[in-house]
């Protein structure tokens, strides 16, 4: 696999053929990425809902100022941030870590101690903008994996998460949705899977000391 070629080949895809389906093995691919991005502290403070419904996709396209890949897509991808990360979230953490790796409480402790007082002091404004940060981490890791595996996608900001929130019932789970990745494959009549792609040279991007 030439990753460079894979992502070459990647584009913000503003036409699926709604008539072809990611298969079961390939959703689970990305299922499986996303469990495995790095996030901060190692907290996971994010959860992906995967929508694979016409009809709510079709709801969804409203939500979405009516781009219409959301109603195409073989599956919506929304990446939630948990809005409650208090001590019985981060308690959960380190049990997860103790029961895989066996590791000592008094090697656990201190920095258990230090994250559950931290998080206590900050606002909630502050803990969803740190939250939200981890999604962009885990919508960079399903873009890579995507093209890798050859399922287009197309990235977007562009939604109405309180909408969102409303039609999948998050505040319920204590969620918020911030990212939306509509995937599946590319429509042969979609333009710009044949355009360059636009980036400056490495030379503008990079400095090397």
């Amino acid at each position: 696999m030439d990753i460079i070629k894979q992502l070459q080949w990647r584009y913000a895809t503003k036409k699926f053929d709604n008539s072809k389906i990611i298969d079961d093995q390939k959703i689970n691919i990305l299922l499986e990425s996303f469990n495995l991005t790095a996030t901060s502290y190692g907290l996971q403070p994010v959860k992906l809902v995967v929508v694979k419904n016409k009809i709510l996709q079709a709801q969804l396209v409203t939500a979405s100022m009516n781009q219409e890949q959301i109603g195409q897509a073989s599956h919506v991808l929304v990446i939630c941030i948990e809005t409650v990360i208090d001590k019985t979230f981060i308690n959960n953490y380190f049990s997860r870590v103790k029961a895989l790796r066996n590791t000592p409480d008094t090697v656990l402790n201190p920095f258990k101690t230090f994250l559950i007082n931290d998080f206590e002091i900050k606002e909630q404004l502050e803990i969803e903008a740190w939250a939200k940060k981890q999604a962009y981490l885990t919508l960079g890791n399903l873009l890579t994996v995507c093209a890798i595996e050859e399922i287009d996608s197309c990235p977007m900001e562009g939604f109405i998460p309180s909408e969102y929130d409303k039609l999948l019932q998050l505040e319920n789970k204590n969620l918020k949705s911030v990212l939306v990745l509509p995937i599946g494959y590319r429509a042969k009549d979609d333009m710009f899977s044949e355009l360059k792609k636009v980036r400056k040279p490495i030379s503008d991007s990079i400095i090397h000391m």
